[in-house]
């Protein structure tokens, strides 16, 4: 518990030097969901070896100053060379360190990468436009535009590319971040574990409209999204061609909600995935 609130304290003063003046509130170390609470895990054993490295970096300062300190008997020479305990110390220490972090995070990266096998998910296709985020839902055939709505406990998997300079696809609460790329359809698999209104937004600076680069994730139960899907698709418009290229305009939009939207509007036909292993692998 207390290398636990020493990590979160570490990670507090580390995101308030990063972001001060930004008006953050750290929701990044309150994840929403299993993959955030995973990487946040990740965060707090960092956090806990660079407190370690930090605190005996100070203790052998303070024992190499009061050790080595003047004492008016003339200037002291250490002699360094021959020490093999020295040598293997200097080897030892930053490779143990290296591995502590590097194993579980290298592990953890790849097992977050992968759908949870044997649950049903859904899909959600993402394109990033100027400067506006379009969300297809290519099973209940409708769209929506800076905002999307997700089901609780079930896994999603964003199809993330973009129509549009690079973006980086970022929802704080719930998880890591993916680029959203022209030409490319790169996936990422989110989750939230309760309901809820989440924070999304680009974090890959892209232009004068950047600061606008922002969305909302609407968590709700498995049947209040499945009845809010239904009630798009027998009241929204659709999404004409027309319409789709009136978004790919510079400028902002407003929340839009679309009962259909054109074929062809996501290349995830031509670019997309198959599973593999639980993994989603390019075609």
């Amino acid at each position: 518990m207390l290398c636990k609130r020493l990590a979160r304290w570490i990670a507090l003063v580390a995101a308030g030097l990063v972001t001060a003046g930004c008006g953050s509130h750290y929701v990044v170390l309150h994840p929403a969901g299993p993959v955030a609470a995973e990487e946040l895990h990740l965060m707090e054993m960092a956090g806990v070896a660079m407190g370690v490295v930090i605190l005996f970096v100070l203790v052998l300062y303070a024992v190499t100053v009061l050790r080595f300190r003047e004492r008016g008997r003339g200037k002291y020479l250490p002699q360094w060379n021959g020490s093999r305990r020295l040598e293997a110390g200097l080897f030892a220490v930053p490779l143990i360190i290296v591995a502590f972090l590097a194993v579980p995070t290298v592990t953890q990266t790849f097992a977050l990468d992968r759908l949870p096998p044997g649950r049903h998910h859904i899909v959600i296709d993402v394109t990033s436009l100027d400067y506006k985020w379009l969300f297809f839902y290519p099973r209940q055939r409708i769209a929506t535009v800076n905002y999307v709505d997700i089901p609780t406990g079930t896994p999603v998997l964003f199809e993330l590319t973009a129509d549009s300079p690079m973006n980086t696809f970022w929802v704080p609460q719930l998880g890591g971040m993916e680029y959203a790329m022209p030409g490319r359809v790169l996936p990422l698999y989110l989750e939230a574990a309760r309901s809820g209104v989440f924070s999304g937004r680009s974090a890959n600076f892209s232009g004068v409209g950047f600061a606008h680069m922002v969305f909302t994730v609407h968590a709700v139960p498995p049947a209040r999204f499945d009845r809010w899907a239904g009630e798009v698709r027998r009241r929204a418009p659709p999404l004409t061609k027309a319409g789709y290229q009136g978004l790919l305009a510079v400028g902002e939009a407003p929340r839009q909600t679309f009962s259909a939207y054109p074929g062809g509007a996501f290349p995830r036909r031509s670019h997309g995935f198959t599973l593999q292993g639980g993994m989603y692998v390019s075609r």
